[in-house]
């Protein structure tokens, strides 16, 4: 069982086993949304299915059953499991997210699986352009999927806070704020996205590109640990709580946490875009 990241090469000789795998294709451009879809169209790995972060991986604003707030909510657990199952991934599968954007958007569902229960499901580390330069075929098209599932979730193998506890923590030791936005927005200088620019007071700033070497794969463990170990200077690795713009490039610095060796931390999902929608909640930049 993979449950971090699998390599192009791995991926291969898991495809060839015969062990049940899903593998999905979730390319996206944040400034042009419909452009990952025709990427995918364009080129895929063969059998590997489309998972968009607006229309598989978000709930639309404002929808009365968002799990969170922001630019892009997370669906409802029960939402996202209806669509896994009409997909036909199951209980048994080992699922295997990739994109082209670096790890941004396929650690979304990454951590939703988790989320649900999911324990076996891996980042194809570098993405697309790995399995390319592994010599892995491609196809183009569609796959529709050739059946339904009874997928169901389980007990949540991840922590999701609210706005609500992110502020009512604020400023304590139990809590420590990790911020993956680059520098410039994190500081406030720019805002190309949200109504105001800045970030939560207290937080750290570790932009999510910091993970990945020249390659685009993570970087070794030992490395990620001791440039986590610096970030943190002597905080608690447990009291970490991840966010971002809208909880999506938050994901890999949990996921290059847990490569660290330093344990699964928490996701604020609605991240800077749900913070700052309310005048009343503090400001800082800098």
């Amino acid at each position: 069982m993979y449950t971090t990241l699998i390599s192009a090469q791995q991926l291969s000789a898991l495809r060839a086993s015969g062990q049940p795998c899903m593998v999905f294709d979730c390319s996206f451009e944040l400034m042009q949304p419909a452009a990952g879809e025709q990427q995918y169209l364009e080129a895929h790995i063969p059998g590997a299915v489309r998972a968009d972060l607006e229309r598989h991986l978000s709930a639309r604003q404002g929808a009365p059953d968002a799990a969170s707030g922001g630019r892009h909510p997370l669906p409802a657990r029960a939402t996202f499991a209806a669509w896994l199952a009409s997909i036909g991934f199951k209980a048994d599968m080992q699922a295997v997210v990739y994109d082209r954007q670096g790890a941004n958007y396929c650690g979304r569902l990454w951590w939703m699986l988790k989320w649900l229960g999911h324990e076996a499901v891996a980042v194809l580390d570098g993405g697309l352009q790995a399995w390319q330069a592994n010599s892995g075929a491609t196809q183009s098209g569609a796959v529709n999927p050739a059946s339904t599932s009874d997928f169901a979730p389980g007990a949540a193998k991840t922590v999701l806070l609210t706005t609500e506890t992110v502020a009512q923590q604020l400023g304590r030791p139990s809590q420590n704020l990790m911020d993956a936005r680059a520098a410039p927005r994190f500081r406030g200088e720019v805002e190309p996205l949200d109504p105001v620019a800045g970030h939560i007071p207290g937080a750290l700033n570790r932009p999510f590109g910091l993970n990945f070497d020249a390659d685009g794969k993570f970087k070794p463990a030992g490395q990620l640990r001791a440039e986590f170990d610096a970030l943190l200077a002597g905080r608690d690795p447990a009291s970490v709580v991840h966010h971002c713009g809208s909880g999506v490039s938050a994901v890999p610095n949990i996921i290059a946490m847990e490569i660290a060796g330093l344990g699964r931390t928490g996701l604020y999902a609605g991240s800077w875009s749900e913070w700052c929608c309310d005048p009343a909640r503090p400001v800082a930049q800098g």
